[in-house]
């Protein structure tokens, strides 16, 4: 069936008032053809518009809706095509380091350029047909987010396992940045392979690129326990960690001086595992970098402390809980002890770092932990009335960690409800101090 037949017709819409009906094809829109998401997205975006179509009903329909207004139609598939999945076999590959028996879902891996521009996914650009990398540049499809790791062409072959394409990011990404495309980047920092003067010459090269490329996060390569018969990685340690923050910051001050943005910053996760303190707040400019990691704690220390402004003082809290990795605990305990002087409250609560024993001990981030480490290190243990845990615990939309376990049957293996909270100051703020006012 083709990807481009419509599913539905949303009642009220732009194109049900115009009498588009479910089961036709859509074709093009003003003369524009329609193969997937992005030509109905760039080409449905302005007030005057013809559908063609095909099928039962009108061939031509003429419309008017506002700018950007969406037109009400739904088709198979969001990408009205299947998600194109990676090409390549990268060295330090998360997915392939998970263990058996866990959802079919979780073992897929999107490289689409597509899911770039809509969702804000990460590509390698390594899959992207010359016809694809031209649409790009033809309809200015900005900003799109983009996997470099390294641009030294060889150097990049060996991370992404692909020696073919491995090695065109930097020549594409000059494409790009010549078209007027922003990007975004990321590195993923691997001890030995990406680091130090590779990673230097990196930061040259897209630095050249400026203001085409507007960021660029620098991140430590993942290591779980399961790796039997892949590429020898190892996280780094403290002293490594710290070299590698030293490197990125005094590269980002000559780009502030050079070119009034620092462009590169590191994870969080950098910062603690060479413990370091945190930047403050005006380090991270716009936190462009926020999905990556960057500033994402400095920001919730912000925003919770902009959350006690105005609060009522010697609020009444009851105790409660709180589940986090083991990286983050002692930064969050910091500022939410801050929080509580600020609103003159005492608070009965605890923070526990929980061990990642399923991925393996090297994972120190709260995102990672499955239901069943928390089971296992919190029962018994004193959690208040409540149990707080990081939304981006649970999958997308859903009441379920990576192993399967569910918000439910955690919070009664537990005896408390478990709630999870927005990466957010404000939600924090709302979870621990139940706020209403």
């Amino acid at each position: 069936m083709s990807k481009t037949i419509i599913q539905t017709v949303q009642p009220g819409s732009p194109a049900d008032l115009a009498g588009v009906l479910p089961g036709q094809r859509l074709l093009a829109i003003n003369g524009h053809r329609v193969v997937d998401v992005l030509d109905y997205k760039y080409y449905s975006y302005d007030a005057k518009l013809t559908l063609t179509l095909e099928g039962e009903g009108p061939r031509e329909v003429d419309l008017t809706k506002d700018v950007g207004e969406d037109l009400g139609l739904e088709f198979e598939t969001y990408l009205m095509d299947r998600a194109r999945s990676c090409a390549n076999k990268c060295v330090f590959c998360f997915v392939d380091q998970l263990p058996e028996g866990m959802r079919e879902t979780l073992y897929f891996k999107d490289d689409d350029a597509r899911l770039s521009f809509l969702m804000g996914n990460y590509i390698t650009l390594t899959n992207l047909s010359k016809r694809e990398l031209q649409r790009i540049q033809d309809l200015h499809i900005s900003p799109i987010n983009i996997s470099v790791h390294a641009t030294d062409p060889e150097v990049r072959k060996v991370l992404l396992g692909n020696h073919r394409r491995g090695g065109e990011c930097l020549e594409i990404m000059q494409k790009f940045a010549q078209a007027g495309i922003v990007m975004n980047c990321q590195i993923v920092s691997c001890p030995g392979l990406n680091d130090g003067p590779v990673l230097q010459k990196s930061m040259e090269d897209l630095t050249a690129l400026y203001p085409q490329v507007k960021s660029v996060s620098v991140v430590p390569v993942g290591v779980t326990r399961h790796r039997e018969g892949l590429y020898p990685l190892r996280p780094y340690t403290v002293e490594e960690a710290q070299g590698v923050v030293r490197q990125v910051e005094a590269f980002a001050e000559t780009c502030l001086a050079e070119k009034d943005s620092r462009i590169f910053w590191c994870s969080d996760e950098f910062y603690l595992q060479g413990h370091l303190p945190l930047p403050e707040d005006e380090y991270y400019e716009e936190y462009t970098q926020l999905e990556n990691g960057v500033g994402m704690l400095r920001l919730l220390e912000v925003e919770l402390r902009g959350a006690c402004m105005g609060a009522p003082e010697g609020m009444q809290v009851k105790p409660f809980s709180i589940a986090t990795g083991v990286a983050a605990a002692p930064f969050l305990r910091e500022i939410i002890d801050r929080a509580a002087g600020k609103c003159h409250t005492e608070l009965d609560y605890q923070v526990y770092p929980v061990v990642n024993h399923f991925f393996g001990e090297t994972i120190t981030v709260a995102g990672l932990l499955t239901g069943q480490d928390l089971k296992a290190q919190l029962q018994g243990k004193d959690l208040g009335c409540r149990l707080l845990i990081a939304q981006n615990m649970l999958r997308h939309g859903e009441t379920v960690f990576l192993d399967d376990m569910t918000l439910e049957e955690l919070s009664q293996a537990l005896g408390v409800p478990v709630i999870p909270v927005e990466q957010d100051g404000f939600a924090l703020f709302e979870a621990i101090f139940e706020s209403d006012f």
